[in-house]
C-alpha cells in the first residue's frame, strides 16, 4: 500500500489512478491545482514498485529550483530515500561532483533537476542522455509549453533523448498558448504514435488550412483556420488528464477589471506620430518579417508604458499618467499587491514611487537581474506578515512561474504581453491553493491603443485553446 506523505485531493488521487503506470502520460492540470504533487507521486509509486530508479525533471529556469527546495521535500514519502542533483551550467568541482554521484548512489531513488534551457546547448543534453540511457528513468517536462517549437535545439534534444525513458510525463496547466498547433512536440515527447504523425507539416495539413502568401518577394505558409479539432481532441484524451480550479478546488472567485489610463498630450501626439512612422516604415520594406512588426509594436507599448529608448539605447521618459493611475489603485486599501509590469525600467520607476509613498522596505522586485538568493528571499519577505513588505513588482517573464504569492488578493498588470502563457501563470501565482481570498485583477489600459489590441489578442488565444481543450467558458477580460 503506497503511502503519501501529504493527502491527495481527489482531483490528485484521480490524476495518479489514470497515469501511475502508463508509459505516457500528461497532466494539463490548472496553475494552482497540484500538478507537481502528482508527479511526485507517480515517481516514488513507481520506484516503489521496482519500475524506475531514476527521474529526471526538466522545468524553466525561474521555476526548476523550486523542485529542490520545495516540491520534492514537501511531498516524497518519507519511506523513499532520495538523492537530489541540481545542474548547472558551470558548476564548481563540488557541484560537479554531486553531479556524478547520480551514476553511483544506487541504493536511492536519484533525481536530477534541470533547467530546460540547457538543452539549448550539447553540454545539457549529453550528461542528461547518459543518465537516462544507463537506468530506468522517468523523465518529465514540467511547463512541457517549453518546446512546443519543433524547430527549436532544445526540442529537438529532449525529443532524442525521450526514445531512451521508460516512462514519459509532460506537465502544464495550459498546453495551448498560441494555436492547436502547440500540440504537436508535445505528445511527440511523449510518443510519436499518439497523434500519428511523423512530421510536423503533416501534422498541420491535416488540423489546420494552409494559404500560400508573399510579401513582395518573401513567400511563406500561413495558417488560414483550424479544423478537425475534436478529432484531435479524442486522440490525446486517453493519454491525458484535464482539470481547472473551478472543478476541484473551493477557490474564491476571479474579478477583472479594466483601469483606464488617459494618455498625456505629449504621448498621444507621439503615440500617433510614431504609428503613422512605423506603418510607413513596414510598408517600405520590400519583406515584412515578424521581427520587424514585433519590434513597432514594442516602441509603441513603450511609449504607452511612460518611455522610450533612442537608437543609442538611452531610455528617454515621457509624462504620463501611467504610475499616478498605479498609485491610485493601490491607495483604496491596505492589501498586498502583485504588480506586474514588462519592462525593467517600469519595474524600477514602480519600486522608486511606492517607496517614497509607504518607505523604505514596503517592496519587494523580482525580474531577471535580481540573484537567486533575493529572489527566494523576495518570496518569503511577501509571504509573511512579520514585516513591512506590501508589494511585490515583477515581470511575467521571470516570476510568473512556479512561485506562490497567496498573500495578495489584488493584483494589477502594468503591462501586458502578446504571451498567453505568461499571463495565465502569472495570474495564478495568487490564485491557488492556499488562498482564502477573492483576487481582483486590474489591467491599466490606454483606450484605443496596443493596450486594447494586446488584450484582445490574448482573448482570441484563449477561445480556440477552450475549443481543443474542452474547457467551459471563461470571462477572463471580457
Amino acid at each position: 500500500m503506497y503511502k503519501f506523505k501529504t493527502v491527495p485531493y481527489e482531483h490528485q488521487y484521480t490524476a495518479l489512478k489514470n497515469s501511475w503506470n502508463k508509459p505516457s502520460f500528461a497532466y494539463f492540470m490548472e496553475m494552482g491545482t497540484g500538478k507537481s504533487k502528482v508527479l511526485i507521486d507517480n515517481i516514488a509509486l513507481l520506484y516503489d514498485r521496482g519500475a524506475i530508479n531514476t527521474a529526471v525533471i526538466v522545468a524553466p529556469k525561474g521555476v526548476y529550483l523550486n523542485w529542490v527546495n520545495k516540491e520534492i521535500p514537501n511531498h516524497m514519502p518519507d519511506h523513499v530515500e532520495v538523492y537530489t542533483a541540481l545542474w548547472k551550467a558551470s558548476p564548481t568541482k563540488r557541484k560537479k561532483d554531486a553531479l556524478l554521484k547520480l551514476f553511483t548512489e544506487q541504493d536511492k531513488l536519484r533525481i536530477l533537476i534541470i533547467n530546460v534551457e540547457a538543452f539549448s546547448s550539447q553540454k545539457g543534453k549529453t550528461f542528461t542522455e547518459k543518465f537516462v540511457r544507463s537506468t530506468n528513468c522517468l523523465l518529465a517536462i514540467d511547463e512541457s509549453t517549453t518546446i512546443k517549437n519543433p524547430k527549436a535545439n532544445r526540442t529537438k534534444n529532449l525529443l532524442k533523448i525521450s526514445d531512451e525513458a521508460k516512462f514519459k510525463r509532460i506537465l502544464t496547466g495550459f498546453p495551448i498558448t498560441k494555436s492547436p498547433m502547440d500540440f504537436y512536440t508535445q505528445f511527440k515527447f511523449l510518443d510519436v504514435n499518439i497523434l500519428g504523425y511523423q512530421s510536423f507539416y503533416a501534422f498541420q495539413n491535416h488540423f489546420a488550412e494552409i494559404i500560400q502568401r508573399s510579401i513582395g518577394s518573401h513567400s511563406f505558409r500561413e495558417v488560414k483556420s483550424f479544423r478537425n479539432l475534436d478529432e484531435l481532441k479524442k486522440l490525446t484524451k486517453a493519454y491525458s488528464y484535464r482539470v481547472l480550479k473551478k472543478e476541484c478546488l473551493d477557490l474564491p472567485d476571479k474579478i477583472y477589471n479594466k483601469h483606464y489610463v488617459d494618455l498625456t498630450p505629449e504621448q498621444d501626439k507621439l503615440y500617433k506620430q510614431m504609428k503613422k512612422d512605423a506603418i510607413a516604415e513596414l510598408e517600405e520594406l520590400e519583406t515584412v518579417t515578424a521581427n520587424s512588426v514585433m519590434t513597432q509594436l514594442l516602441r509603441l507599448h513603450t511609449m504607452i508604458c511612460g518611455f522610450v529608448k533612442t537608437d543609442n539605447d538611452n531610455i528617454v521618459d515621457i509624462k504620463n499618467n501611467r504610475l499616478d493611475s498605479l498609485l491610485e489603485l493601490v491607495s483604496y486599501n491596505d492589501d498586498k499587491v502583485i504588480i506586474w509590469a514588462n519592462y525593467v525600467h517600469n519595474i524600477k520607476s514602480i519600486k522608486q514611487a511606492l517607496e517614497k509613498i509607504y518607505g523604505g522596505g514596503s517592496v519587494v522586485t523580482y525580474y531577471g537581474g535580481t540573484a537567486l538568493d533575493d529572489r527566494k528571499q523576495a518570496i518569503e519577505l511577501f509571504q509573511s506578515n512579520d514585516n513591512n513588505v506590501r508589494f511585490f513588482v515583477g515581470n511575467q517573464m521571470t516570476a510568473g512561474y512556479g512561485i506562490t504569492l497567496t498573500n495578495a488578493n489584488q493584483v494589477i498588470y502594468y503591462s501586458n504581453s502578446f504571451d498567453l502563457e505568461k499571463r495565465l501563470q502569472s495570474e495564478d501565482r495568487a490564485h491557488r491553493i492556499g488562498q482564502i481570498n477573492k483576487v481582483t485583477y486590474y489591467d491599466l489600459t490606454a483606450k484605443d491603443t496596443i493596450d486594447e489590441k494586446i488584450v484582445k489578442t490574448l482573448c482570441s488565444k484563449l477561445d480556440l485553446a477552450q475549443q481543443v481543450l474542452g474547457d467551459g467558458y471563461q470571462s477572463w477580460l471580457n
